[in-house]
């Protein structure tokens, strides 16, 4: 079995939702996400109004799966938040997996099981676009 390692953080109580953090507090700033910007096309410009948005959407994505992971924390009976806590709501909520951290198992991709019906359906579409 692989050497395992646990990464813990103290369990915080969730701030109100909806608020408006200030530019320390944040997890990606301004200047981080014009990076990211210019890494995907160096001659795109955000307007204030488009990076003020991106920012609140990440800033209450990280509050709603950190939350999220403290509750579950505290469903094992814990007073730790561990990286397990975060990949389960991921895993479960969003159906992200973040590579490298946690388990060292090969995730398998699940495909989704195609019923019968639906199988006739997109044969009966595949025979009337062929005509």
């Amino acid at each position: 079995m692989a050497n395992s390692t646990t990464t813990t953080m103290k369990v915080l109580q969730p701030g109100p939702a909806g608020r408006s953090s200030p530019e320390g507090s944040q997890v990606l700033s301004k200047k981080k996400l014009q990076d990211l910007v210019r890494e995907i096309d160096p001659n795109e410009q955000l307007d204030e109004d488009v990076e003020e948005m991106l920012l609140q959407i990440a800033d209450d994505f990280i509050e709603s799966v950190v939350t999220a992971a403290c509750q579950l924390a505290r469903h094992r009976k814990s007073n730790t938040l561990e990286v397990k806590d975060v990949q389960l709501h991921l895993e479960r909520q969003w159906n992200m997996w973040i590579p490298g951290y946690g388990s060292e198992e090969i995730r398998p991709f699940k495909k989704a099981c195609t019923t019968e019906a639906h199988k006739q359906r997109m044969a009966l579409i595949r025979k009337t676009t062929k005509k």
